[in-house]
């Protein structure tokens, strides 16, 4: 029979903890263990995850979350192996459900999942925008896929070996460039039969600062995985439209134009437009979830976030450099060219 260790990297998540833990307490099929790797809390979280009976592992310093992910893995047997972010709360069948598909297809090694459109605990239109916008992108390309994100996600244990460890220098873009590496041993599905709610964060500033350094390594890590022969199938990519990313940032390389001349105010303009209309599925989503209102307010986050977006990618490109130079001595085509 088929075991299964889940396993939560935790820090400072008392507000979340509880219900994330209730939730994997209550699945129709139980795990076999649940561990808490508790990244070096200061506000009880440890003493949460114990006084709900589950095993929890200390890492004495902060280590980050692919620390504690690898900390989880070496602490733990299970044929397969969940991550689940301590800030979602889990269907009942979140975990039937990705066994079952794991089961049904031995090809498949890794099973991800979906956020609810409820927040796990609602804390305003900034966090309402960051739902819808995370769970429309992840309906938008479920079934097969390239990469993962491993807030509520199960693989196989000898996928995860075979991969290796996650990166511990990153602290941002982690599952993309362990997905990388997983692609390459296993196949890949999103799927939303496992699916979970999500306590996302519900101020401006700290979200805009999260995209700018989720941002600076998303290009270097594709050249990475261009150099090694993999896709790059960065998250980045797959949550935005590409022409919504181009057209923001015609419109930030157009502004400058409106210094000349105030009717060249109409270049940015247009390339704004373009931005708003080069996702009407997201638009239609937005309209039906919240209404007309909330769905010019989340346009209007939408773009502030786009331009941090354009501008963090940017900024990191020049990282990508020693990547394309491995590329040009191996012979490889430079993507794009």
């Amino acid at each position: 029979m088929t075991t299964i260790s889940l396993i939560v990297p935790c820090y400072n998540a008392a507000r979340t903890l509880r219900l994330c833990l209730e939730s994997a307490l209550s699945q129709t099929r139980p795990p076999d263990e649940i561990v808490v790797v508790d990244d070096a809390s200061t506000d009880g979280s440890a003493a949460i995850a114990e006084g709900l009976g589950c095993r929890v592992i200390r890492l004495p310093e902060n280590r980050g979350v692919s620390a504690a992910r690898n900390a989880g893995v070496e602490h733990t047997t299970g044929d397969v192996v969940f991550f689940l972010d301590s800030d979602v709360a889990l269907r009942p069948d979140a975990v039937a459900n990705a066994v079952e598909i794991l089961q049904r297809d031995p090809g498949y090694g890794c099973v991800h999942g979906i956020y609810d459109t409820e927040p796990l605990i609602d804390d305003g239109p900034i966090e309402r925008y960051r739902i819808l916008h995370a769970v429309h992108w992840r309906r938008r390309q479920l079934g097969e896929v390239g990469s993962a994100v491993f807030a509520l996600a199960a693989v196989r244990r000898e996928a995860l070996l075979a991969a290796g460890r996650f990166d511990e220098g990153l602290r941002d873009s982690e599952d993309v460039e362990y997905s990388s590496r997983l692609a390459l041993r296993c196949r890949i599905v999103l799927t939303d039969a496992v699916a979970g709610r999500h306590d996302d964060g519900s101020r401006l500033l700290p979200i805009l600062t999260e995209q700018w350094r989720r941002a600076l390594p998303v290009i270097p890590l594709m050249a990475r995985a261009a150099a090694r022969g993999t896709a790059g199938d960065a998250k980045l990519a797959r949550a935005n439209r590409p022409a919504g990313i181009l057209a923001c940032g015609l419109a930030m390389a157009s502004l400058p134009l409106a210094a000349l001349h105030p009717a060249l105010l109409a270049a940015p303009a247009a390339a704004v437009t373009g931005f708003v209309l080069a996702d009407p599925e997201l638009l239609r989503f937005v309209h039906r979830q919240r209404g007309t209102a909330f769905t010019a307010y989340f346009m209007a986050v939408h773009l502030a976030v786009h331009v941090v977006l354009v501008a963090g990618l940017a900024a990191g490109s020049p990282r990508a450099i020693p990547s394309l130079h491995a590329m040009v001595r191996k012979g490889r085509p430079i993507p794009g060219r």
